[in-house]
């Protein structure tokens, strides 16, 4: 269960069961056992409407400039905010011009929150957007979440492994294995009943 307005870092090793829980809530994969509702309504193609996914693999097609992504992505859904879209276009720096096949990494990945932000969603589910990319981009990227999150009426779950930089915005966090709840709570609450940081905490929930 994850409460309204917060946002959630679901976190874990590999192979822990972040990124598999994040498509079965977006719909793309099916549950074998249990269930899962989204604002109250299980899943389907009205859940679907509610949820903004930002998948891990990287798929926007190479040969289309910055904005024909913009134009195409935005085809898909009635909730798009374009004024969110300039925002974040000036934000991120992000080029319309630029061909996605040249861009970096990071640029790319600049790309994708945009693509993801751009909605107006009640639910946010950003699968490892930090992954693989350097210092100032994790740190713009985050930034974008933080400003563009409607905290009164929108939820976002985060899955990442670049805890150090982004558990400063998690109001809540939940500790993935095998599949499993391994330990859960409010953020603050977490620190101070184990005197650790999110960071430090996750070394020790999953010791090397």
């Amino acid at each position: 269960s994850v409460r309204k307005g917060s946002i959630l870092g679901l976190l874990g090793p590999n192979g822990s069961g972040k990124s598999t829980t994040l498509k079965m809530i977006a719909g793309l994969s099916r549950m074998s056992s249990g269930t899962i509702s989204v604002c109250g309504s299980k899943i389907g193609m009205e859940t679907k409407k509610l949820v903004a996914y930002l998948p891990e693999v990287d798929s926007i097609y190479p040969w289309m400039t910055v904005k024909q992504a913009i134009e195409f992505v935005s085809t898909f859904y009635s909730d798009w905010d374009y004024r969110k879209t300039n925002e974040l276009l000036v934000f991120l720096k992000l080029e319309e011009g630029d061909v996605i096949k040249k861009l970096s990494k990071g640029t790319r990945a600049k790309l994708k929150i945009l693509l993801t932000l751009s909605r107006e969603a009640p639910l946010l589910l950003l699968d490892e957007p930090l992954s693989g990319i350097d210092y100032p981009t994790r740190a713009k990227i985050i930034e974008a979440i933080v400003s563009q999150y409607r905290e009164d009426d929108q939820t976002v779950i985060l899955s990442t492994h670049e805890v150090p930089d982004s558990e400063a915005i998690f109001d809540e966090v939940v500790f993935l294995e095998k599949g499993g709840v391994r330990l859960s709570g409010r953020a603050d609450d977490l620190r101070t009943d184990h005197g650790k940081s999110i960071a430090e905490l996750m070394k020790e929930v999953y010791p090397v």
